[in-house]
């Protein structure tokens, strides 16, 4: 199976929610599926049946957690000389040509994107015209909008 770039902190995210589901969650709710038998016929058992519910969910959230990890490849750009390169893992700051608004993101794995923590898709359409451009470079970007000038102000390996 094909390797999925993931950072460290995205890596340790999802560990931190795996660990919370096996060995906070899950207990609980065995113990409500527990209570729920004792409270008499399963066919009828309102209880019973939503805690088997959520028994379903939460065993099938750690499966797709520990299936993300297992085929994670955790890049950690800190680690990585600052050569000034837009590559997967950075924090870039870029400047709209037009607007002269900035804004900063971060280039993570699909599964960590979150827009509203400037946390960009590596499969966004921004990202994928930052990859492998340098600071201080102009770039033209198709975005929903339409065509859209930046330039890239800083890159950070941090």
């Amino acid at each position: 199976m094909n390797k999925v770039p993931m950072t460290v902190v995205g890596a340790e995210r999802l560990q931190q929610e795996l660990d919370m589901l096996k060995f906070e969650r899950r207990p609980h709710i065995s113990e409500a599926i527990a209570t729920a038998r004792e409270l008499g016929d399963l066919k009828e058992n309102a209880e019973y049946h939503a805690a088997r519910e959520e028994q379903g969910l939460c065993e099938a959230r750690i499966r797709d957690i520990e299936g993300k990890l297992s085929n994670a490849q955790i890049i950690d750009v800190t680690k990585m000389e600052n050569t000034g390169k837009v590559i997967f893992g950075v924090t870039v700051t870029i400047m709209n040509l037009d607007t002269e608004d900035e804004v900063t993101y971060r280039i993570v794995g699909d599964d960590e994107a979150n827009i509203k923590e400037n946390l960009l898709s590596v499969n966004s359409p921004i990202a994928r015209g930052l990859i492998g451009k340098n600071e201080g470079d102009e770039v033209s970007i198709q975005t929903p909008g339409g065509i859209t000038d930046f330039e890239i102000v800083s890159v950070e390996y941090i």
